[in-house]
């Protein structure tokens, strides 16, 4: 049985997380690293059913929490835990910090709530290492608008963008010591750089 690691990715959108988790997977998997990759909301089934609503539905804002929630226990239940008692390492894209960006720093929910339904799906469980991709809000704006068409949460305007920053910020100063912060104006090369001197320090502590 290996020693299993929680790896989360997270940053507002438009911060350049996905660009990096194949690279990620890619580095761990060659080295041996028996490797799941999903992400929230979704990663599983029911979760992909409800990622679509939450995505696309205007609703309340602890309706979109609890929605966020109930796919996080089934991620929880149906992949992460089964994957890592059999040892095997996650990542994720996204994890219960970005309920606390999103929900809790744009959409302005009471954090306190947030804090009971953490304790409530997952009162045990907390990522290894969380890399948080932070960029300018202009800077993840013009990434936004240049490639895809956007979802509800990447249509919202720039002061619901900079309370969700601030609220991850927020969180990596709280747990120092699980978030790396990662500088994501920079090159594609020069944060793999980064990013697989983090991971070798994770893997000579496996």
């Amino acid at each position: 049985m290996t020693d299993p690691k929680f790896l989360t990715f997270e940053g507002i959108d438009g911060a350049g997380k996905s660009t990096h988790i194949a690279f990620v997977s890619k580095y761990l998997q060659d080295r041996g690293i028996d490797l799941v990759s999903s992400r929230e909301p979704g990663g599983t089934q029911l979760g992909e059913k409800l990622r679509e609503l939450v995505l696309h539905e205007t609703m309340h804002l602890e309706t979109e929490a609890l929605l966020m929630f109930a796919s996080r226990r089934e991620h929880i239940a149906q992949v992460i835990a089964p994957a890592l008692a059999r040892g095997a390492w996650v990542i994720s894209d996204r994890f219960t910090d970005a309920s606390f960006a999103y929900q809790g720093g744009g959409r302005g929910m009471d954090l306190a709530k947030l804090d009971a339904l953490e304790q409530w799906v997952h009162p045990h469980l907390q990522p290894d290492l969380t890399l948080l991709f932070d960029v300018p809000l202009d800077v993840a704006r013009a990434r936004l608008d240049a490639t895809r068409t956007l979802d509800k949460f990447e249509q919202e305007k720039t002061d619901f963008f900079a309370a969700t920053r601030n609220e991850y910020l927020r969180r990596a100063g709280q747990f120092p010591q699980r978030f790396r912060l990662i500088d994501s104006t920079r090159t594609i090369a020069e944060i793999e750089v980064e990013l697989a001197s983090i991971l070798d320090q994770l893997l000579a502590s496996h």
